[in-house]
């Protein structure tokens, strides 16, 4: 294993191939590694996956690409030169799981789509992920998250209800998208253990997300209801928001559950809210947000965030501190359940970065390296296939490594 600590995990014995870029296929590939999946990055000579120059660099050293390269061995493969193409297929034989994101049509221009995988392995899953899925009218055009948010509803819905439509800072529609892929993945390898063969998942970047929007969809449907823009406010609750401490801090306070909201109104001084006939419902409270609001808010302002989070603790109301990463990175739970891990890296010593995503109690998952240099581990990869150094040599010649 090119001097990588042995795999374990429920995972284990299954061999992925990662060929996606950027997030959404190269996290669900990364999901599955951290379980004991054996993950193979393959990248261009000489264009390598995009993330590793995304965001702030180290001495160089892409950190993002740390985060979603971790537990994967990396290796180049040109798959539009012959060599490659031959290569790429005496590794599909010996593959579980085949994870992309080429537009649609890419893979069979080379002569590597499902007839050819299949071909050579019919027990394998080929997970194919883009922006618009592998058919009409927008399947050839690129893809990414941002058109997924604004496409959903999720832009529409996201901001302040007289401000614009808000896109998220951060890859939201591809890590939903990522977390599908991965469960999508273990779906099809259980149909495969009942029929014995493989199949091709049609993962279409927009649609995950639409999920997660929730039930906009059935509710225009039968009522033609649209769902505004209202900020930090819910129209299913109230209060819903946040609100600003003495010491210029923020909180989040929820009350979706009806004995909340009565011990938040109780805990700021105002239980003779409590007995208006509208706060029997969370949705006529949120139709008096504003009074609500006010007296939540102005409860909160004359107190300092530990105040706050202490009062409301006692009083087993709902609470949270609106936290930055320097918060996050000290925040107790978070380090209770150990989610900010430390990895020790070759290139660049100690890193802190999220754990697995979920805690078993008897198979974990691990992290057991983070991402690997741009082709470190080619060589080694292609020997335990069975490639010669002549045949290897040959590769690179041709440019095809």
């Amino acid at each position: 294993m090119s001097g990588h600590p042995e795999r374990s995990g429920p995972l284990t014995g299954l061999r992925v191939l990662d060929l996606a870029t950027l997030f959404a296929g190269p996290l669900a590939a990364t999901m599955l590694g951290d379980f004991g999946a054996e993950v193979i990055k393959v990248e261009h000579p000489a264009k390598p996956d995009p993330s590793r120059g995304h965001g702030p660099s180290k001495h160089g050293v892409g950190l993002w690409w740390k985060l979603l390269g971790r537990n994967k061995r990396t290796i180049t493969l040109d798959l539009s030169k012959s060599g490659g193409r031959e290569t790429l297929l005496r590794l599909a034989a010996t593959t579980d799981v085949i994870i992309e994101n080429f537009r649609p049509g890419t893979l069979e221009k080379w002569d590597l789509g499902w007839a050819e995988l299949s071909a050579a392995n019919p027990r394998l899953v080929l997970a194919r992920v883009t922006g618009f899925g592998q058919f009409g009218p927008y399947a050839h055009r690129p893809g990414f998250g941002t058109l997924a948010e604004a496409m959903s509803g999720f832009a529409a819905i996201t901001g302040e209800p007289d401000a614009p439509p808000t896109l998220p800072p951060f890859g939201l529609a591809d890590s939903i998208a990522g977390l599908a892929t991965a469960y999508a993945v273990m779906t099809a390898l259980t149909a495969r253990d009942r029929t014995g063969e493989g199949q091709v998942i049609d993962m279409a970047i927009i649609e995950p997300i639409l999920t997660v929007v929730g039930p906009q969809p059935i509710w225009y449907d039968q009522l033609g209801h649209v769902q505004p823009r209202t900020g930090n406010r819910s129209a299913n609750n109230a209060p819903r928001n946040t609100y600003r401490t003495a010491d210029g801090s923020w909180v989040a306070v929820s009350t979706s559950a009806q004995s909340i909201a009565e011990r938040v109104m109780r805990l700021v001084g105002r239980p003779d809210l409590i007995a208006e006939p509208w706060f029997a419902s969370g949705a006529d409270r949120a139709r008096h947000a504003d009074v609500l609001d006010g007296a939540v808010g102005a409860w909160i302002a004359r107190r300092t965030r530990a105040e706050v989070l202490e009062a409301f603790e006692k009083a087993e109301a709902a609470v949270a501190p609106i936290q930055d990463v320097r918060d996050v990175m000290t925040d107790p739970q978070y380090a209770a359940l150990d989610t900010l891990t430390t990895i020790d890296d070759p290139e660049l010593g100690p890193l802190r970065m999220q754990n697995v995503l979920f805690r078993l109690s008897a198979t974990p998952g691990a992290i057991h390296w983070a991402g690997r240099p741009h082709g470190a581990d080619t060589e080694t990869v292609l020997a335990e296939l069975g490639l010669t150094e002549p045949e290897i040599s040959a590769l690179r010649a041709e440019g095809a490594l």
